[in-house]
C-alpha cells in the first residue's frame, strides 16, 4: 500500500496523477532462454487471500512488526501467534491465502528465525503464502529497491528456506514505482534468471508504476510463465460511477486476467459503509462494488488490503482478545461480504 511519510493516503488527485503518468509507460523487450516451469493456469481463483500488514504500512528501515506480533517473540511464540491469526482470516473470511511483506533488515539478521514462524504456520496451515519486498520509508521511500547489496542476499536466504514449499510464492518488489516500465521489467527478469530453481508458477511479478497495470510485464516474453500482481484503489479517483470503476479496472489488466491476482485493493471499513446497498453517490461502494464484480467476472483472485494492520481504517479484521492468544473480529461485515463475492461466493449486489 502507498502512503505519504506521514502514513496517510496519497490525495486522490495526486494518485491519480501519478498512475495516470505510469500508464503512459507501457514498453516490452525481449531475452531469450527462460528456465522451464509449468505456466499458470488458466484463472487465478485459487488465490483467495488478505494482506497482514505492519502498523507502519511495512515500510521500514528496521525489522517488520506485524500487526499482533512482537520482534521480541521466539520462533514458537511468533509460530503460535501466527497460527491463530491465520485460523482467524480462514474462519471470519474464508480465505486461503496470505501475503506478507519482507525486508533486509528482518531477513539478514538474526530476527528471521523468529519472522519464518509467520511463514511456516500460514504455510502449515494449508494457506497459501505470497512473500513481497517492501522498500524502506523516509527518503528510501521512492519505488526503487534501496540497496542491491542487502537486497539479493535476502532473497538468496528467502529463496533457499522455501523453494521446496509449494505454498510459497515470491514477489520480487511491491510497488515499484521509480523504475520505468522497461527497467523494472529487466529487474524481474533478473530475478528470474538469478533463480532458475524457483518454478515460475511460484513467482509474482509485480505490475510496473504503483502495481497500478500489468499490460507491460505480461507482453515481455521474458516473464512468460509467471502471475503478476495488480493493485487497484479507490482513492485514486474522488469520484467514478460504477462502470467507470469496471472500466478502469479493465484497461489496467489487458487481457491478461488469466495470469493476474489483485494482491491490494481495499476500501474504508470502519466508517460505517455498506457494501451491500446500491448508492451511485459514494465513490467507495460504487468502487468495491465495481472491482468484486469484475474479479469474480473474469476469475481473477485477489488479496484485500489489509486483513490485519492496527490502526487502519481500512483493515478488515481487528484484533480482539489476549494478545499473546490473539484472535479477530471482522470490521465490517458488507465488505467480508464483497470479498466472498469476488471469491466466488454469497451473492451479488443489485446495480439501480
Amino acid at each position: 500500500m502507498r502512503t505519504t511519510p506521514a502514513g496517510n493516503r496519497l490525495t486522490p488527485r495526486l494518485r491519480a496523477a501519478v498512475v495516470a503518468v505510469a500508464i503512459a509507460a507501457i514498453s516490452g523487450t525481449t531475452l531469450t532462454g527462460t528456465p522451464a516451469s509449468a505456466a499458470p493456469s488458466t484463472d487465478t481463483t485459487q488465490f483467495k487471500g488478505v494482506n497482514w500488514a505492519d502498523p507502519r504500512d511495512n515500510f521500514a528501515d528496521d525489522l517488520l512488526q506485524l500487526s499482533g506480533l512482537s520482534t521480541s517473540d521466539s520462533y514458537a511464540r511468533t509460530y503460535a501467534k501466527a497460527s491463530r491469526i491465520i485460523s482467524a482470516f480462514r474462519a471470519n473470511l474464508g480465505a486461503n491465502t496470505v501475503r506478507l511483506p519482507i525486508n533486509p533488515y528482518t531477513v539478514n539478521g538474526s530476527y528471521w528465525k523468529s519472522y519464518r514462524g509467520v511463514i511456516d504456520a500460514a504455510s502449515d496451515k494449508g494457506f497459501k503464502v505470497i512473500v513481497s519486498y517492501w522498500e524502506g520509508t523516509g527518503a528510501q521511500k521512492d519505488g526503487f529497491i534501496d540497496d542491491e547489496a542487502a537486497y539479493w542476499p535476502m532473497w538468496n536466504t528467502v529463496v533457499k528456506t522455501y523453494k521446496n514449499d509449494k505454498r510459497v510464492y515470491f514477489e520480487p518488489m511491491n510497488e515499484p514505482h521509480g523504475y520505468t516500465d522497461t527497467e523494472w521489467a529487466d529487474i524481474a527478469a533478473k530475478w528470474l534468471s538469478t533463480y532458475p530453481s524457483v518454478p515460475r508458477n511460484r513467482v509474482f511479478v509485480s505490475g510496473a508504476g504503483y502495481n497500478d497495470h500489468v499490460t507491460s510485464v505480461c507482453a515481455d516474453p521474458r516473464l512468460k510463465g509467471t502471475y503478476l500482481s495488480l493493485h487497484h484503489y479507490g482513492f485514486w479517483k474522488e469520484y467514478a460511477t460504477y462502470d467507470q470503476w469496471v472500466a478502469d479496472l479493465k484497461v489496467r489488466i489487458g487481457d491478461c486476467a488469466n495470469r493476474t491476482v489483485a494482491d491490494e485493493f481495499g476500501s474504508p471499513m470502519t466508517t460505517g459503509l455498506n457494501y451491500n446497498v446500491p448508492t451511485p453517490d459514494n465513490n467507495f461502494v460504487n468502487y468495491l462494488q465495481a472491482v468484486t464484480d469484475t474479479f469474480r467476472e473474469l476469475k481473477m483472485g485477489s488479496v484485500y488490503w489489509p486483513g490485519l494492520r492496527t490502526d487502519d481504517s481500512y483493515s478488515l479484521q481487528t484484533l480482539t482478545g489476549d494478545p499473546a492468544r490473539p484472535w479477530l473480529k471482522t470490521t465490517n461485515q458488507s465488505g467480508a461480504d464483497r470479498l466472498a463475492w469476488a471469491w466466488g461466493r454469497g451473492r451479488p449486489v443489485q446495480q439501480p
